[in-house]
């Protein structure tokens, strides 16, 4: 009976060390390709930096262009009118260079007025288009050196077998080991490393990306994003006795060591804050992105912060020198048709573009910096001074109601003492002053579109007083919403 017994313990005993050497032979095979795959990321590594590199400096070149050529063209043309208010006619000095350039800009404008005017857009004012066209030679150049970069980062991992360049293949093989030992794949933090690991074959994939381009493949749809979601999503196994599945965690820590840095180095580089289109686009990828992050455990990010300083950064640098809103004598406005109000007037809504795309950035950037930008500085420093030597009149509302419209409304939520904003005090003394004058002139209706101005952005004090003072009753009912 005691040579039975023994006999079956020893049978069990062999039955686990015969375990033991497939546990073994698992870990050891996992340990020759992870080892594999770090020297194959190594190898490949500084051919992606070189054609990431050569990607962003391309895309950065075409920025800082455009960029210059506003700026070039904007003291061009402001000389250019200076030199027309002092009463001299055209400039001579560089004269026919200047002639040349004024004709350039002039035929870019009227090429965007017949793009609107197909297109059917609505509410534009001269003024309010980037002007970021390339001409023919400058876009086949760009999309030629693209082509060549695309073309070179295809043949990265072309010798490379699949179980080594495939993401999906490869997170197949972690989720293998953590089905089948799941404390050990936990111990070894393997969804700390997984964001490291997969970085290079991301950036690869994102070569072709930007944040600014509507139809650009968006980040959801990459067969990067898929796969990761996917790993990240299959339930963990009942075997692990641990709480928690670390490997939710893994997409929001791509996005924090890949996607946000990239992001990041678009904007301090080739985002141009005057463009609506660009500021639209990267704002919708930030709120889909910080989405993500706010699934994630971890409870602040900085990559998420440079992100944000950055886009501050770049908007204080627009505001200080793209704003440019001239004063000329009263005697060179007075006919809308000249060339002196018309220059005026089309800086005075490049401006009021910036403001919009400014605002649109509350609720990612903290909101004292979005109102010290959009207020203090565009609205205060430069829109107004316009606006007070625009006589009160349709063109005066116009422009004071397109700025309202761009205020966020949640700004007006929660005031108090039927007092508005501090930093639009100016600003509605100015309507103030625009009311007084339109109903001495006999403008009721006009006057009226004042006071619903100062009521949406709840200077309901003054509103009130306009009210009572000159009896307009039937507009009471708005003051007590």
């Amino acid at each position: 009976m005691e040579d039975i017994e023994s006999s079956k313990i020893t049978v069990q005993e062999l039955e686990k060390s015969s375990d033991a050497a497939m546990n073994y032979k698992f870990y050891r095979g996992m340990k020759t390709y992870v080892e594999n795959l770090v020297n194959c990321f190594n190898e490949k590594l500084k051919y992606i930096d070189e054609l990431e590199s050569a990607v962003h400096a391309l895309l950065q070149q075409q920025a800082t262009s455009v960029l210059k050529r506003r700026q070039d063209d904007l003291k061009m043309e402001s000389a250019y009118m200076q030199h027309l208010t002092a009463g001299n006619g055209k400039p001579t000095n560089d004269g026919l260079e200047s002639d040349e350039r004024m004709k350039l800009l002039k035929h870019r404008r009227a090429c965007r007025r017949q793009l609107r005017a197909r297109s059917q857009k609505a509410a534009h004012h001269e003024g309010m288009s980037s002007d970021d066209e390339l001409c023919v030679t400058e876009l086949a150049e760009f999309q030629k050196s693209k082509d060549n970069i695309l073309e070179e980062s295809r043949k990265i991992f072309e010798d490379v077998h699949a179980d080594f360049c495939d993401i999906r293949k490869i997170l197949l093989k972690f989720q293998e080991w953590k089905e089948k030992f799941p404390d050990s794949y936990c111990d070894a933090y393997i969804s700390f490393c997984l964001p490291k690991l997969l970085n290079p074959l991301i950036r690869v994939q994102l070569i072709n990306w930007s944040p600014f381009e509507q139809n650009s493949a968006d980040l959801e749809e990459m067969p990067w994003f898929r796969a990761v979601k996917e790993f990240s999503d299959v339930k963990k196994s009942s075997e692990s006795k641990r709480d928690g599945d670390p490997d939710e965690e893994v997409l929001p820590r791509v996005i924090e060591r890949t996607i946000l840095p990239k992001i990041t180095a678009f904007v301090k580089s080739v985002w141009d804050p005057l463009s609506t289109s660009q500021t639209e686009n990267l704002i919708r990828l930030c709120n889909n992105v910080f989405e993500k992050q706010v699934l994630s455990r971890s409870e602040c990010s900085q990559a998420k912060q440079d992100l944000i300083n950055m886009v501050v950064l770049r908007m204080k640098k627009s505001v200080e020198e793209d704003v440019f809103i001239p004063v000329y004598p009263k005697s060179a406005v007075e006919d809308k048709s000249s060339p002196c109000s018309q220059f005026q007037e089309r800086r005075f809504w490049s401006a009021v573009k910036l403001l919009s795309n400014v605002l649109l950035w509350d609720g990612i950037v903290q909101e004292d910096t979005v109102r010290d930008l959009g207020l203090s500085k565009l609205l205060n420093r430069y829109l107004l001074l316009n606006l007070f030597n625009t006589p009160p009149g349709p063109e005066n509302i116009e422009k004071c109601k397109e700025v309202v419209a761009r205020f966020p409304e949640r700004w007006f939520q929660n005031l108090g003492s039927g007092s508005t904003l501090p930093e639009l005090l100016n600003f509605c003394q100015h309507l103030l002053q625009c009311a007084r004058t339109l109903h001495r002139n006999n403008h009721s209706d006009e006057t009226e579109e004042v006071i619903l101005l100062l009521v949406k952005v709840k200077a309901l004090c003054i509103a009130e007083e306009l009210i009572e003072e000159y009896k307009l009753e039937h507009l009471r009912s708005l003051i007590r919403k």
